[in-house]
């Protein structure tokens, strides 16, 4: 209880994000291309196996 008298409130679960496999959206190469409104993004897999995502 808090020191108003009232239980605290509940925390309401959160459905999980979708994941996505990289590899999958680079079609099994390295690079995608990734619309957010009217922004293009370029979604790339390094030689390290690392993801840069820019502009």
């Amino acid at each position: 209880m808090t020191h108003s008298g009232q239980a605290p409130a509940q925390e309401t679960p959160q459905a999980a994000p979708p994941v996505h496999e990289a590899t999958a959206l680079t079609q099994g190469g390295t690079l995608a291309h990734i619309r957010l409104n009217d922004q293009t993004y370029a979604l790339r897999i390094t030689r390290a196996g690392k993801l840069i995502l820019t502009k």
